[in-house]
């Protein structure tokens, strides 16, 4: 293989991501505290704030992991897929100007720390209930991360024409590079080129397929290999009926308002920044990526006997296109396995630099110098915990481990997040419900034999309810208190 043009590719784009990263460090610096780095100084218009949702939504999980999941499962993945379009688009129209007023209003500048502040409640236990999120935070994103990892190693390694653990060492130091530098804001621009890369790629994945094979033609050929790629019983590592796959629509909408490393755009908008705008941006490039899993469709047609179908895309590419066309969509996908491994080192960092040196250390008195330098090396560490979590980690599907990391995680944060803003709770309830979903969410996820979304779904249920009677619990011994000290 000619590796030559690929490397000058990613030379090129590693330039263009430094220079994107320092000119965003300028903007960073007109916010005098930690909101230049953590929330991008509020400088997201309508297309950056859309761009780089949809690139974070879409991204390692989309571009291998679902190719891989409509190899093994069938076209169920098409429709599991599609979900996340109008799933991220409710989610902004009903949610992100709320979240982005009340953190405004509070001067919440992470997720933990806006679940703290947004409960009454003694200070020591909402310290706690900050660093709980954040540990949990760490933790889970932290597997989600080695999975982004893993993707890309696998996927630049042979792009690359070296060792996949070379090729993530690589791409993990790139990432390092330019999100320390530029904080959120890089991260935002990085990913509003990248995801018009993810959308050409999209484009062409489906271009190359159907100019090939009809609809109708792909449809028969699936059925000749196994009529339940195309006329499902279940809906495959959904579910085991038809209607599970259903639940990826609730799913992706609370993954979109709930998880740190999305939600945190909603409050780095600018207060300019017209929601339906950015819907309007978010609907046909969404709606584009959904497609990305044909590939893996049209690949089990034509490649029926992969061992390990997580391979369907980087077989797609090396067999299907051109080398010149396969090389610059290879760094497209690249590109969406970046934007999300970004975010989510961004928002990890951020619950160490941050959350947990408020915390632990509430009285802390660092300069804006100094905490800025201390973001930067939370951006570094966690990026070589990730890389080093990946050599160690157990073989697994990507799309599994991407959901085993942020669905658990949503579990863990919906209550205090979402039903917060129609329920009058406490502290208490944001911990212990928080706690409840964590629980939850990994057992019914590990020790059952669930759909994936399933058990999130369903710890997703019993947080909120273990909030909705806490808080309730709480309330009623409140009045009885106060009934009692009046008479």
């Amino acid at each position: 293989m000619n590796t030559t043009l690929n490397w000058i590719l990613l030379l090129v784009t590693v330039a263009v991501m430094v220079g994107l990263a320092v000119y965003s460090n300028k903007i960073m610096k007109s916010d005098e505290g930690e909101g230049g780095f953590l929330l991008a100084a509020n400088c997201l218009g309508p297309f950056t704030g859309a761009a780089t949702i949809v690139a974070t939504g879409f991204s390692g999980w989309g571009f291998m992991g679902s190719p891989g999941v409509a190899y093994k499962y069938g076209a169920i993945e098409l429709l599991g897929n599609f979900f996340f379009a109008p799933a991220m688009v409710l989610a902004v129209i009903f949610c992100a100007r709320f979240l982005h007023q009340k953190a405004q209003a509070m001067g919440s500048l992470t997720i933990p720390e806006y679940i703290a502040k947004n409960h009454q409640g003694p200070d020591s236990v909402k310290r706690l209930t900050q660093a709980v999120a954040a540990l949990i935070t760490i933790v889970l994103l932290l597997v989600f991360l080695i999975g982004q990892v893993k993707a890309l190693g696998l996927l630049a390694g042979q792009w690359l024409g070296i060792s996949p653990t070379m090729a993530s060492l690589i791409m993990v130091g790139i990432i390092i590079l330019y999100t320390s530098i530029g904080g959120l804001a890089a991260v935002a621009f990085t990913d509003t080129v990248m995801v018009i890369g993810m959308c050409v790629s999209a484009a062409i994945i489906a271009m190359t397929v159907f100019t090939d094979i009809s609809p109708s033609e792909l449809v028969d050929a699936l059925h000749t290999i196994d009529p339940s790629l195309v006329e499902p019983d279940n809906s495959g590592p959904y579910g085991a009926s038809t209607w599970h796959v259903f639940l990826v629509l609730p799913y992706a909408f609370i993954y979109a308002t709930t998880l740190p490393y999305m939600s945190v755009r909603f409050m780095a908008l600018a207060k300019n920044t017209k929601l339906h705008l950015m819907a309007a941006y978010m609907t046909p490039m969404a709606c584009l990526l959904s497609l990305v899993p044909l590939a893996g469709l049209y690949v089990r047609v034509k490649v029926p006997g992969l061992e390990n179908a997580d391979n369907a895309m980087p077989v797609f590419l090396t067999t299907f296109l051109t080398p010149t066309t396969s090389a610059v969509i290879t760094l497209f996908i690249l590109f969406a396995m970046k934007s999300t491994a970004n975010s989510v080192l961004h928002a990890i960092a951020g619950s160490v630099s941050h959350d947990l040196r408020q915390a632990i250390w509430p009285k802390c008195r660092m300069s804006e110098t100094q905490l800025l330098i201390f973001n930067r090396l939370a951006v570094w560490g966690l990026g070589l915990v990730g890389f080093v979590g990946m050599l160690y980690a157990p073989p697994f599907m990507l799309s599994m481990l991407a959901i085993l990391g942020s669905g658990t995680l949503m579990a863990t944060l919906v209550a205090p997040m979402m039903l917060s803003r129609f329920i009058e709770g406490n502290i208490y309830a944001a911990l212990f419900s928080m706690l409840i979903g964590f629980g939850s969410g990994s057992v019914l996820f590990l020790m059952f034999d669930m759909g994936w979304v399933e058990a999130p779904i369903y710890a997703t249920v019993i947080s909120s309810f273990s909030y909705v009677v806490i808080a309730k619990v709480y309330a009623a011994q409140t009045d009885a208190q106060f009934w009692v000290s009046n008479n």
